[in-house]
């Protein structure tokens, strides 16, 4: 049997990644590994929120300071603390920058030997199968990926 022992949960708050937590906390229970949660705002120095995030004004651009970093870690610890199940080991994370390469570099500084992510993130279309953030990190990740997909969303070919 494969044995966990750093799970990183990535999100941008997409329904897909909301459906991937569960799995990524029962994985973690299971194994009795530390769950990582890691989400990064896709820019490199300013930041556009959107709906789901409550860093900002929607639309508005600003800049990322460490401030904003502080408010969306909080946030996000707001928005999931429920949601664990209990689990005690978990680190939370934000990093702004390209999504895939702050998700592969975060990999690679803490261990982590799986990733688990919504198969399809906020900004793809009904359309398309995976995310480009999901295929990016699948093919280039040293660990395994699991890509978790709505079931009740329908893909065309």
């Amino acid at each position: 049997m494969i044995a966990y022992k750093n799970i990183l949960y990535c999100t941008d708050f997409s329904e897909d990644a909301e459906i991937a937590l569960y799995h990524a906390v029962d994985l973690a229970q299971r194994h009795g590994a530390k769950l990582h949660v890691l989400h990064c705002p896709h820019t490199t120095m300013r930041y556009s929120p959107t709906e789901t995030d409550e860093g900002a004004p929607e639309g508005e651009v600003v800049d990322v300071t460490p401030e904003l970093i502080e408010k969306l870690l909080a946030d996000l610890k707001a928005r999931y603390m429920g949601k664990l199940n209990g689990l005690q080991d978990v680190n939370w994370e934000v990093r702004a920058g390209t999504p895939f390469v702050e998700i592969l570099r975060y990999v690679r500084e803490n261990g982590v030997d799986l990733v688990v992510m919504g198969a399809v993130g906020a900004s793809a279309s009904e359309q398309t199968h995976y995310g480009s953030t999901v295929e990016q990190v699948s093919r280039r990740c040293p660990c395994h990926v699991m890509a978790i997909r709505n079931p009740e969303r329908t893909y065309t070919l």
